[in-house]
């Protein structure tokens, strides 16, 4: 088994080796280590003082009881705790919550799924493994699996303010459906946002955008934000140069691709329930702000995410690949514009 580096910040390394971790803190920025044999680089930081830190987690899915089955015909290999085990959504989240804890965010936010079915008890569940410990630091929007039965909890877009930076929390859902949508009068309410803001703007939510080339295939069954509000999302960036990025959940991977018109990163985080189990730390400096992807490292949070890495291989899926992505992927300067 190999040393995977899974999260590289300014100050620190973390790799992984099966259920082994070794973390390296107080680094020097902009530095090579190595690291068992691997060899890391740490992030340069940006300009100015570190003015906050948030965290963001997606796809929690309180509830859910088995973890690799695509529909009713997948072979998986699927997954399941041991009956009478702690379900893996209450453990992999707790660890989050409590990690999460350790940075001290100004606020965490939640970018949907929170449940498997939007059931009233996993929603409690939530509230309990998240609100407790955050209270009024916590805000959340809804995903697809809380609204597929037309329910309204956590519903809206909603504007998020820290010191430096200011975040759009976007209500992406179309009850009832898989995929997601941005409807004109919300692009209008981003502008606004933008318009007002005097600081720079993230704006995040559940469906990941749709990134296509001029003359490339469009498709109204798109698994993300329909084409149409992905084209005016970027459009909006376009204008508004204090817009930064867009950041979202839904696919369970981890990846960044660059809008086409405003050529700012349109971002996608790995799932918190399984592999590779993490949660994402924003830290805002005056001049950028730095994205940092953390893999939990509890030794039960590693367990149940190791034993998910093949997770769709039957089906024909790389999983490992697929969610884990590129370190380049997960941890990253997001820089200003002009």
């Amino acid at each position: 088994m190999t040393t995977t580096i899974t999260t590289v910040a300014d100050d620190l390394i973390v790799a992984h080796e099966g259920t082994r971790v070794v973390r390296l803190e107080g680094l020097d920025p902009d530095t090579q280590y190595t690291v068992d044999g691997a060899m890391a680089h740490t992030l340069a930081r940006p300009p100015g003082q570190l003015l906050s830190r948030i965290a963001t987690v997606n796809d929690l899915h309180f509830g859910e009881r088995e973890a690799g089955r695509l529909d009713e015909h997948s072979i998986g290999p699927v997954r399941r705790v041991p009956d009478g085990a702690e379900p893996y959504p209450e453990v992999m989240n707790r660890t989050a919550a409590t990690e999460m804890l350790g940075i001290d965010p100004v606020a965490v936010i939640v970018k949907g799924d929170l449940s498997v079915d939007g059931r009233p008890e996993e929603w409690a569940a939530f509230e309990s493994c998240y609100r407790v410990p955050f209270g009024e630091r916590l805000h959340v929007v809804r995903g697809n699996h809380d609204s597929y039965h037309h329910q309204y909890r956590y519903a809206g877009d909603r504007v998020i303010e820290v010191d430096g930076m200011t975040v759009a929390l976007l209500d992406t859902t179309i009850p009832g459906e898989t995929t997601g949508r941005l409807d004109p009068e919300q692009i209008d309410w981003l502008d606004a946002v933008c318009a007002a803001s005097d600081q720079p703007v993230i704006a995040m939510g559940h469906h990941q955008q749709w990134v296509g080339q001029p003359g490339g295939r469009r498709s109204d069954t798109y698994f993300g934000l329909h084409p149409d509000g992905s084209d005016l999302l970027d459009q909006v960036a376009a204008r508004r140069t204090d817009l930064i990025a867009y950041t979202a959940g839904h696919t369970h991977r981890h990846r960044v691709r660059m809008m086409s018109e405003s050529r700012i990163p349109s971002i996608e985080i790995g799932c918190t329930k399984d592999f590779p189990g993490t949660w994402a730390e924003y830290r805002v400096y005056e001049g950028g702000v730095m994205q940092v992807v953390h893999r939990m490292s509890s030794a039960e949070a590693l367990s149940w995410s190791e034993s998910c890495r093949t997770l769709y291989a039957a089906d024909g899926v790389d999983y490992e690949n697929y969610a884990l992505g590129s370190l380049q992927e997960r941890c990253f300067n997001v820089a200003l514009r002009s």
